[in-house]
């Protein structure tokens, strides 16, 4: 595991007096005092109650946010160990209900600037207008509750209507952005067998143009189970779209055809399927990921207010697309009757100013980013304090992976001074943080400020035992959330979902990073402790590199691994046994990375590319990623991998010399 050296930090930003009484978590903490007589000192001491009598915790939730139901709750919380758990049985209620509470017309419910759109607003007259309309055609086209709707679009209003249309009839969302390609898309939204999907015509990144529209057909082709194709001209307005397979229906025809529709919500289970995200593909196709109404509300009610801190009029932005489940989180964000910011393009185009820009124009109030997009601008010398007005931001936040702390301390020097930074960590698993921001705490470089309420987590040796203080262990969680999987798609007894979490420690959520809690209660997350690839803030798995190089005669077998540095950048290396009588020349070397780029995304495209011998393979005929990234890493050999479990044990040597020359 990664070394635990570890040296006081310094405090960054101390919360004052006014910013703790006026947070949401101060007047939940006086509410429990008030209403249910629990009077706790500390945040400490609230988290030790919350994650300890979770159902208790959960179920002040429902009655502290007012949760509208239409059918009550008989027991908040069933069942022994995870995952055969069951909260909040018998109630029925709707996600999009919930956002459509907080509907103004103080403000808009959207701010939205893409490469090739200029900055627009949408009212909450109109997102609900259109949200109400293709909800009608959605229900005219015979969409029922549970069926599924894929989405395969950038990150626009369009998507926040489409998703918001789908939840409140019941049906079950899914998307994926426009950057990957047809195979990947495929990969993952056959096996839900969506009825209706929605795409655009192409997308702008990075000054270019991209066309979509055959990938689209490529789409239609390949998933047999839609019946309709909702097309949007985003790219140009003018573009049109035929298929012979399905039923082509024009976005704006749909507004037109069901303009006087009144929006209403169908009253679903508190486990209802919600919508549908993706693991990396790291052992092989997707895992489809179910995650209900009940639980991810409660669970963004939870984290938005308390943790993020949003409140009424404020404006929330976070850097995503629609294939990261920080798009999610963003759409979330409305709960809190904020005004959402989206951007579509590249943070880079036409340098790493935009997004401040941005942020300047439409007077965010939290900035939400990714950590290796903090890292480019700190070296590439960006300095927003002294560029941009950004008097309006109180907060910026920071996921995807560790922010090393000469980033945090930039944040201070080049952003803003009183900037409360809230790095924080979850993933697609349970759609939002584990662990992150709070207003009533300070902030330390380097390391992120606290557990978040009700999330019972721990750091444990192989052997299952907690870690002492200060040392680094495997990251788990010993007791459920609402907003952990309902289950996978298509997962016969939960064999997928047992497997991915559950396999080392029976019962115990493990979550496959490598994580110090301090004696401070902040802790310091130090990587993935298993072979996901970590690329630029967005996982990665590598059996979707494996399926695309498959595809290229000339590779024999492969192996990739991505090393996360000190300084919070990455090497992501691709390792290569080539055909026999093949070399690994300048064509070859472009034909893998214009292959892994059309099958996938840029972010799948190695940062360099090596000749092996051999791959290491287990006796059992498993490559071995994670033994190779020990290795890599320095890490004691015996500690890296055993060679007695080896197929080709002398397939490692390659490897133990490389890491002497890094």
């Amino acid at each position: 595991m990664p070394d635990s050296k570890h040296i006081d930090p310094i405090k960054l930003w101390q919360p004052d007096q006014q910013t703790q009484l006026n947070s949401h978590l101060h007047d939940y903490m006086a509410w429990l005092r008030n209403t249910h007589n629990l009077d706790f000192d500390n945040y400490a001491s609230l988290w030790e109650w919350s994650s300890r009598d979770v159902a208790a915790f959960w179920k002040s939730l429902w009655e502290y946010f007012n949760v509208q139901y239409h059918q009550p709750y008989n027991s908040v919380l069933s069942g022994n160990e995870m995952p055969d758990f069951h909260w909040f049985e018998g109630a029925t209620l709707n996600y999009a209900e919930h956002i459509f509470r907080k509907k103004s017309e103080k403000r808009p419910a959207i701010l939205f600037q893409s490469e090739i759109h200029a900055l627009s607003e949408i009212s909450w007259q109109e997102l609900e207008e259109k949200t109400a309309a293709l909800a009608a055609f959605f229900l005219d086209s015979g969409i029922r509750p549970g069926d599924r709707i894929a989405a395969y679009l950038p990150n626009s209003p369009h998507a926040i209507i489409a998703a918001l249309a789908t939840a409140s009839i019941g049906a079950v969302w899914s998307s994926c952005s426009p950057d990957f390609g047809a195979t990947s898309v495929a990969d993952r939204f056959a096996q839900i067998e969506p009825k209706i999907l929605i795409a655009i015509d192409g997308y702008g990144y990075g000054g270019k143009k991209f066309d979509k529209r055959e990938t689209v057909r490529e789409l239609c082709a390949l998933l047999p189970s839609v019946e309709k194709l909702v097309f949007i001209p985003f790219l140009d307005a003018n573009a049109g779209f035929e298929s012979d397979k399905t039923e082509v229906i024009q976005w704006d025809q749909i507004s037109k055809d069901y303009k006087n529709s009144r929006l209403s919500f169908e009253a679903v289970p508190f486990s209802h399927p919600l919508w549908i995200l993706y693991s990396s593909g790291t052992t092989g196709i997707p895992k489809a990921i179910v995650h209900s109404h009940g639980g991810n509300l409660l669970e963004h009610l939870k984290y938005l207010h308390f943790h993020n801190d949003v409140h009424e009029g404020e404006r929330f932005f976070w850097f995503s697309t629609t294939g990261w489940m920080m798009w999610n989180f963003t759409l979330a964000s409305l709960l809190c009757g904020s005004t959402i910011v989206l951007y579509d393009g590249s943070p880079g185009f036409p340098d790493l100013n935009i997004l401040w820009d941005l942020a300047e124009k439409t007077r965010v109030t939290h900035f939400g980013t990714s950590a290796p997009f903090l890292v480019s601008c700190m070296k590439s010398g960006v300095n927003p304090k002294d560029n941009f007005d950004l008097s309006a931001m109180r907060s910026i936040g920071s996921t995807g992976s560790p922010l090393p702390p000469e980033a945090f301390g930039w944040v201070y020097e080049h952003i803003k001074p009183d900037l409360w930074l809230s790095s924080m960590a979850g993933g697609t698993d349970v759609c939002t943080a584990w662990v992150g921001g709070n207003p009533l705490l300070p902030v330390y470089q380097g390391e992120i400020q606290c557990r978040c309420l009700g999330c019972a987590m721990e750091s444990w040796d192989e052997d299952g035992h907690a870690v002492p203080t200060d040392e680094v262990g495997e990251m788990v969680v010993t007791k459920p959330m609402p907003s952990m999987p309902i289950y996978f798609w298509n997962d016969v007894n939960k064999e997928k979902y047992r497997s991915s979490y559950f396999e080392q420690y029976p019962g115990i959520w493990r979550h496959g990073d490598w994580l110090q809690i301090t004696g401070r209660g902040t802790l310091v997350i130090l990587g993935r402790s298993d072979s996901t690839l970590n690329r630029q803030g967005v996982r990665i798995g590598t059996a979707e590199i494996y399926r695309a190089l498959d595809q290229i005669p000339a590779i024999k077998d492969a192996l990739i691994i991505n090393l996360e540095k000190k300084d919070g950048s990455d090497w992501m290396p691709l390792f290569v046994m080539l055909a026999e009588n093949e070399a690994l020349d300048e064509n070859l070397v472009a034909t893998i990375k214009k292959t892994l780029r059309s099958t996938y995304s840029p972010r799948h495209v190695p940062d360099e590319i090596l000749e092996v011998a051999d791959i290491p393979y287990t006796i059992s005929g498993k490559k071995m990623e994670t033994p190779v990234k020990k290795v890599l890493q320095r890490k004691p050999l015996d500690k890296a991998y055993n060679p007695d479990s080896m197929r080709n044990p002398e397939a490692m040597n390659y490897f133990i010399q490389l890491a002497e020359s890094l």
